[in-house]
């Protein structure tokens, strides 16, 4: 602190009202304090701040650390030593606990009156850069589930992208340069990856003339947004037809074109050897492969699945309804469907499968449609959470209190209110859960809670998460 050059000339004859007048008005609360800390008398700008700390009086004749919360009564009584020692003390936050129990912040100075033992604590109201410090770590913290929850999905569709056994191209729609390739694109262009990327597309794949003539007119179609159906192309020295399909798609400021060959022939691409060792390699696997009908009727299974519903031969599941071994039924299976009907896959959706003689385990199912004309099929890939150690999945949406916040209320806050707090927040979670899972399905998220439709209205009101007066209209129209 820089005190005044020159106070006795400046300020002149300071009578007590002045200064008092000064004192009140310099800060949002000013405590005048004795030798001991005892408060004689206080001031505060706004009367709703006088209501919040002092409760009309209530600190007058008491120990100034007895206004504060237990771990910053150390820090009065430091102050008072340094204001002592040296006129005044430093800056530090306070905090006084407010009539209804909550902490309020409040950053101090402690300053010597004259030569006597008097001194005046000058209080500032941190209750907005408390709030501010407070959105801003929400923020962060939403900002990196964000980023991680996009890592995630660009980790699954790039693993995606490099298994394909259909060569897949990425092209740059204005220099038509090849921007990224699969392994399979890469092979059917007999380059490596780094000599493939920058090639020019369709020229520099080795495809024949007719063929190049078919994919630009491709191509041309996909950027001027026309429907065209795919074209069959033919390399110059290999045998083998494909079918070459191009979309348009926008990344940034640029516009790329996803390029997919898929063989005439099924099996032009696997010989039927590699078909039944990626078969076996299947069947051999922890993770259970189902694959249903349309609606969800076990077409095949593979042998881990069947050792999670507790049976031995595949023919005990074929031809039943998959929600025969999940845990809650149709329910699960009907919010499986739907997701993967309108968008053609569900990743990492949790729930239980109980086996025929009564075993729950924890499992994570996969599923994607597998397209045969107009009769799809579904495949579900089953993962056993059971067999990980200490499961904590990434991307879970954190409570709002931190288990640290919760403890540092043990004492101030009854017992009975933080379990409270606690149950409606996860209440809260579960809710939301079940209506992201549904698409916002009321009818679908109740059942799935295990709740009454009138039930979930109320506690939708209750959290505010929709407008009732439009919803409960429409479902009774």
């Amino acid at each position: 602190m820089k005190a005044f050059r020159s106070p006795k000339q400046s300020l002149g004859d300071l009578g007590a009202e002045t200064a008092a007048v000064l004192i009140a008005n310099a800060a949002d609360v000013a405590v005048i304090l004795d030798g001991a800390g005892v408060i004689l008398d206080i001031a505060f700008q706004r009367v709703d701040l006088s209501v919040e700390l002092d409760g009309y009086g209530k600190w007058l004749g008491r120990r100034f650390a007895q206004t504060v919360t237990v771990d910053s009564q150390s820090k009065v009584e430091a102050m008072l030593q340094e204001a002592t020692e040296r006129t005044a003390s430093s800056s530090r936050q306070l905090k006084h606990p407010n009539v209804r129990g909550v902490e309020l912040p409040v950053l101090y100075c402690i300053v010597r009156l004259g030569r006597g033992d008097r001194c005046v604590a000058l209080g500032r109201d941190q209750r907005a850069l408390a709030a501010l410090q407070q959105r801003l770590v929400e923020a962060q913290m939403s900002m990196e589930r964000d980023y991680s929850r996009f890592r995630h999905v660009e980790t699954r569709y790039r693993m995606l992208f490099q298994m394909s056994s259909e060569p897949v191209f990425i092209v740059d729609a204005s220099s038509l340069k090849v921007i990224e390739a699969n392994p399979a694109a890469t092979e059917l262009a007999g380059e490596s990856h780094g000599r493939i990327i920058g090639r020019p597309f369709p020229d520099g794949v080795g495809f024949d003339a007719e063929s190049l003539r078919a994919i630009r007119a491709l191509l041309d179609a996909a950027q001027s947004a026309r429907r065209e159906n795919d074209v069959r192309a033919r390399l110059v020295d290999r045998s083998g037809e494909y079918l070459v399909s191009a979309s348009l798609f926008r990344l940034e400021a640029s516009a790329l074109f996803l390029v997919r060959l898929a063989p005439s022939a099924p099996a032009a691409m696997l010989p039927p050897s590699s078909q039944s060792k990626l078969l076996e390699l299947i069947d051999k696997s922890q993770d259970g492969f189902v694959v249903t009908d349309r609606e969800g009727r076990i077409i095949t299974a593979s042998a881990a699945f069947l050792e999670m519903a507790q049976l031995t031969r595949e023919d005990q599941v074929r031809g039943e309804l998959i929600d025969r071994w999940l845990g809650r039924g149709g329910v699960d299976l009907d919010v499986v469907m739907a997701n993967v009907r309108q968008h053609g896959s569900l990743p990492l959706f949790a729930t239980t499968l109980r086996g025929d003689y009564g075993t729950t385990t924890q499992i994570e199912i996969s599923a994607v449609t597998l397209k045969d004309g107009d009769n799809p099929s579904f495949g579900f890939m089953i993962r056993n959470l059971d067999r990980r150690v200490a499961v904590d999945p990434e991307g879970r949406r954190e409570l709002p209190r931190s288990i640290g916040q919760l403890t540092g209320l043990i004492g101030r806050v009854p017992l009975k209110d933080l379990v409270r707090e606690t149950t409606d927040v996860i209440e809260r979670m579960c809710i939301e859960a079940a209506l992201a899972l549904t698409h916002d399905n009321r009818a679908l998220a109740a059942e799935m809670l295990g709740l009454s439709r009138q039930s979930l209205y109320v506690k939708l009101r209750r959290y505010g998460l929709t407008d009732l007066a439009s919803d409960t209209e429409n479902e009774s129209g």
